[in-house]
């Protein structure tokens, strides 16, 4: 008889990047999901009139808001790589192990790049 574990504690395994990239990007869509009524809102602000607009910009003048901003402006444009990686796979190319992982690390490493571009440009 096997002993097999009760409880299996996830973050003691490694995984391969794939995964990671594969996780996150769920997470990053669930992200953004719940940002869209919040970014909705904003731009229905700014729009609204300019006294709003103005008040709007005294808001994003917050440091955490623009915290805030950059984790959810992130997670968009991770997704959206993301995203696109999972498109190309699904049409048949990158399917093998090592093309995966490339596809993987270019993910990430884009998405890094452009992570550092919008906190350059909100700061």
């Amino acid at each position: 008889m096997k002993k097999r574990p009760v409880n299996v504690y996830l973050l003691t395994y490694k995984y391969p990047v794939t995964a990671i990239i594969s996780v996150l990007h769920r997470i990053s869509g669930v992200l953004v999901f719940v940002a869209i009524p919040l970014l909705l809102w904003m731009l229905s602000a700014s729009l609204a009139s300019p006294e709003q607009f103005d008040d709007l910009l005294d808001v994003f003048s917050n440091p955490l808001v623009k915290l805030m901003l950059w984790v959810v402006l992130s997670a968009l444009f991770y997704h959206l790589v993301a995203g696109v990686r999972h498109i190309i796979m699904d049409l048949g190319m990158g399917e093998g192990l090592q093309a995966a992982r490339t596809s993987a690390w270019t993910v990430a490493i884009i998405a890094a790049v452009l992570a550092l571009l919008i906190g350059t440009w909100l700061w």
